[in-house]
């Protein structure tokens, strides 16, 4: 069934992978980011591989909180409404605590999780008024503990990240509302945010990693740890290992 998908953060790294993907299954595409010419540049590609395929761009800075309505209505009267939304938009800056490097992890949890949250509102109003949906966001296996050096900042707003979305599933479950509710967390995928990262273990291409990604989502999977192997059982490990082990990983 051809959808109307949204997704924030589609210039570069995942997004623009699940945008090529989702293109490729024929799916409509509303993609914002705050690069518009490299949205640009990605519209092009998929107009010259899918020609029947819908991509409208909009620029988006996922921080400025008012854009998040104002972008995500507008697609929404542009299309005639969205069958899913993809919260992708995410930061890795940061550091060790107490290393002056405040601002960094600030931002960091300002855009992976209060971002986040104003993604989630904007498409939850969307959705609640179609009385139907698909919510995706998408975290991290590092949320699964706390995380070391650059890490830091970054897993505690992907473990928020689920918390979130856990609940919104909950209200939904709650209240009898047929929207779907889905987390993604993705092991180490190739991507702009980790690109400088060397000889990193299971860490995987993009293209697979991604499609691992819209299987799950196409599926709308509650949770999802992608690629499932070795994900499920690294997922499964990491929660229950000392941190001393756990933390090699970042």
């Amino acid at each position: 069934m051809r959808k109307r998908i949204l997704i924030t953060g589609a210039s570069s790294g995942l997004g623009e992978e699940m945008a090529r993907q989702f293109a490729a299954k024929g799916h409509d595409l509303a993609l914002c980011a705050r690069r518009v010419e490299r949205l640009e540049a990605l519209k092009t590609e998929i107009a010259e591989k899918y020609p029947n395929v819908k991509v409208s761009l909009k620029a988006l800075d996922v921080n400025d909180h008012d854009a998040v309505f104002r972008v995500f209505n507008e697609f929404k009267d542009e299309f005639g409404g969205l069958d899913r939304v993809i919260v992708n938009a995410g930061m890795g800056k940061g550091g060790s605590l107490g290393t002056g490097l405040f601002k960094y992890n600030k931002l960091t949890a300002e855009t992976n999780f209060i971002a986040a949250l104003a993604q989630c509102e904007a498409a939850l109003e969307i959705f609640r008024a179609q009385n139907d949906g698909h919510l995706v966001t998408i975290s991290s296996v590092s949320a699964l503990r706390g995380m070391p050096r650059a890490l830091g900042a970054y897993a505690a707003s992907k473990a928020a990240l689920v918390n979130l979305t856990e609940g919104i599933r909950a209200d939904m479950l709650r209240s009898g509302t047929p929207i779907a509710v889905s987390c993604i967390m993705p092991g180490f995928i190739r991507s702009e945010i980790n690109e400088k990262v060397k000889n990193t273990p299971f860490m995987c291409d993009t293209v697979p990693g991604v499609k691992s990604m819209v299987q799950a989502i196409d599926k709308e999977k509650k949770t999802a740890y992608v690629p499932g192997w070795p994900w499920n059982l690294l997922a499964f490990l990491i929660k229950r290992l000392p941190l001393r082990i756990v933390m090699k990983m970042g």
